[in-house]
């Protein structure tokens, strides 16, 4: 992507003003989508970012600095322009880059930006067109199959010069379904970092007809009432609750700077014992993994909490200065525009001991969140509130009819701790998670768990 005496060039006048550390990242991504509106190919978006970001610090205070003119000059003055807001030029900084090899946990066999389009428009007509064709109450259907080719560059003053390239493909599926002038929505949303091979796994058509069935599902549903019940909240995207509610609480982003209710509690009893909650981005295919970490550092498998106990945080190089403790793989970005920042990967609460039947048949009297939707969390407070895509009420062990407008209120800190039941069907859900340092893709995911008692909103 860039000859490696220019980047070293670059790092040393990065370094030349008494920074105690540079780094480079170059980013080469290609995005290409297929929007499919009520059976026809709507629009085709085919777009590539490219850019280079230098970044350098002194301690704990980091300048950065972006630039899209990838030539000597260009990268040079972005260095230079970074290297002067901390001081004056000192001396020349001489830098010398090993390049190193990265292992590939993610290879791709069918890449979906070079396959045949018909190929293409052919899945995403299979998903639309079962969907369309579940139900004559389905009213209008939407389809994207979107590709995305993501290379990086990541170079520093400490010698490390790594390449890497991730793939992903997701198909998405949206159907209204509409009934005496009123209407109601279902979608799903499969991911991988894969190719069209993705498609081994996923049948488009049972795609279709998941997003179709959930709208009819909501059509036909009354309001949720309201009050503090049980809620069993089913696995997935149901694992959205821990990635928000606790996830971004564990971030060194929030931790190192004292604003996270996290902070301090290492090795400490902050959920039931029966909780166990991992970020892992080695998992390979899955659609929040990477080779490498925006810093050029391996991901791996962090335990953060271990039978309740809180054991570790996510780390990234300003968050290790901060914390003194070491990184962790889980420095991410959007791209070059964004500085890095502590992120989540594939996070989710692992398998329990309790069966999931007996999850159900335990509640008397309450909620079963089949699907969870979107939400928000303040990470100082930890309090959180999502919505319901897809609830029924449950009775005497059993579910019963389903209910709509249904919403989740609590804490984080309390939530851990009211888990009392954690099944054993785990699987994780695919979403687009955002903060300081842009959007990512992340996988969230658990088992059928059981909260005891939550803040329900509804009617």
């Amino acid at each position: 992507m860039i000859d490696q005496k220019i980047l070293e060039e670059v790092l040393g006048v990065a370094m030349s003003t008494g920074g105690d550390f540079a780094e480079i990242y170059a980013e080469n991504t290609r995005n290409n989508s297929l929007f499919l509106v009520d059976g026809k190919i709507d629009k085709i978006v085919d777009n590539t970012y490219s850019g280079v970001g230098v970044r350098v610090f002194l301690g704990e205070r980091t300048v950065y600095a972006t630039t899209t003119d990838l030539t000597r000059e260009g990268l040079l003055a972005c260095a230079k322009s970074a290297a002067e807001i901390l001081g004056e030029l000192k001396t020349n900084i001489s830098v010398s880059l090993t390049k190193t090899r990265v292992p590939d946990i993610h290879p791709v066999r069918i890449h979906p930006m070079s396959a045949d389009m018909r190929i293409r428009t052919d899945i995403l007509k299979c998903a639309c067109f079962a969907a369309k064709e579940h139900s004559e109450k389905i009213s209008q259907v939407q389809g994207t199959l979107l590709g995305v080719d993501h290379g990086i560059l990541v170079a520093n003053s400490e010698g490390l010069f790594k390449e890497d390239r991730h793939v992903r493909t997701r198909l998405i599926v949206n159907s209204v379904a509409s009934a005496g002038g009123e209407n109601q929505s279902g979608s799903c949303t499969p991911g991988r970092g894969m190719g069209l091979e993705m498609f081994d796994l996923f049948d488009p058509r049972e795609v279709g007809i998941h997003a179709s069935r959930q709208a009819l599902v909501n059509l036909s549903a009354g309001y949720c009432p309201a009050g503090q019940m049980t809620v069993a909240i089913e696995n997935g995207f149901g694992g959205v609750i821990f990635h928000e509610a606790c996830g971004h609480s564990l971030e060194a982003t929030q931790v190192g700077v004292g604003m996270s209710e996290m902070c301090g509690k290492l090795g400490q009893l902050i959920a039931n014992p029966k909780v166990t909650a991992i970020d892992d981005g080695t998992i390979a295919g899955a659609w929040g993994s990477v080779n490498i970490d925006d810093e050029g550092n391996p991901t791996q498998r962090n335990v953060l909490i271990e039978n309740g106990v809180l054991k570790n945080y996510m780390i990234d190089r300003l968050g290790s200065r901060r914390l003194h403790m070491p990184m962790t793989g889980n420095s991410r970005r959007q791209g070059y525009e964004y500085e890095p920042t502590s992120r989540m990967t594939n996070t989710f609460i692992d398998n329990g001991p309790d069966k999931n039947e007996d999850i159900i048949a335990s509640i008397e009297y309450g909620l079963y969140a089949k699907e969870m939707g979107g939400g928000s969390v303040n990470p100082l407070t930890g309090a959180f509130n999502f919505a319901v895509r897809e609830g029924y009420i449950v009775r005497n062990g059993k579910i019963c009819e389903p209910v709509r407008g249904a919403s989740l209120i609590g804490t984080g800190s309390q939530i851990l701790r009211d888990i009392d039941m954690v099944g054993q069907n785990l699987d994780c859900g695919q979403g687009m998670c955002g903060s300081s340092s842009g959007n990512v893709p992340t996988d969230v995911g658990q088992p059928l768990i059981r909260v005891g008692k939550i803040t329900v909103g509804g009617r």
